[in-house]
């Protein structure tokens, strides 16, 4: 690329992780799509239920190889800067769906979760509104090496929390999404287009040593 020549817009992926037609995360996960958007990136939505694949079983990775919804799903991941999932919480976790396509896709080597940049939003009629569910996703994603923005977003009672035209309902919470949409947004384009200093990633915070990092998390 020349000087003259620019980057382009940032790239956002944005998954709503239920297989439930309609559900509340599918909702905001548009809503997000459209707010990407607006603030002047590139969004690509989709839904977990583009992507088939069988539950995880390493006899089945042996015999065939990985699904082609896990392929096309790590192909998503790999053309974006930065991705964002809009997570139901079940019972106090993440959704078996979702973790099995994690697990699935962390297989593809290079797998596309070391370095990426990751909101996590989520849904819910509880009071809490899924936000239990995105703490435990964080776990995995972490591990493998994708940098989760620490301002997570979560909808309580969100069965109520959307107006027809898409939009939330109470107009702070639609304010407070569309900032911190916007805020990842700009870490993702400072990270992604105007890097000057060298990327590091640790395991663990303050784990400087020299050893190698796991397989998971490097690959």
């Amino acid at each position: 690329m020349t000087a003259d020549e620019s980057p382009g817009p940032v790239r956002v992926f944005v998954l709503g992780a239920s297989l439930r037609a309609d559900s509340l995360n599918g909702r905001l996960a548009a809503l997000v799509a459209r707010l990407v958007g607006e603030a002047g990136a590139t969004a690509d939505l989709a839904g977990l239920r583009d992507f088939a694949m069988p539950l995880y079983d390493g006899d089945v990775e042996s015999a065939g190889g990985l699904p082609p919804g896990a392929l096309a799903l790590r192909e998503r991941i790999a053309a974006c800067d930065g991705f964002v999932v809009a997570a139901p919480e079940y019972n106090a976790s993440l959704p078996g769906a979702l973790k099995n396509a994690v697990d699935w896709v962390s297989r593809v080597r290079p797998q596309p979760f070391k370095d990426k940049h990751a909101l996590l939003v989520s849904a819910s009629p509880s009071m809490v509104g899924g936000n239990r569910g995105l703490w435990a996703l964080r776990v995995p994603l972490e591990h493998l090496g994708t940098r989760v923005y620490p301002d997570m977003f979560s909808l309580a009672r969100a069965h109520q929390g959307f107006t027809d035209g898409g939009d939330l309902a109470e107009p702070g919470m639609q304010a407070r999404l569309a900032e911190t949409v916007g805020a990842f947004l700009r870490l993702v384009e400072a990270d992604t287009r105007y890097v000057c200093l060298q990327r590091r990633w640790y395991e663990f915070l303050g784990d400087r040593t020299d050893a190698p990092l796991t397989e998971r998390s490097e690959d």
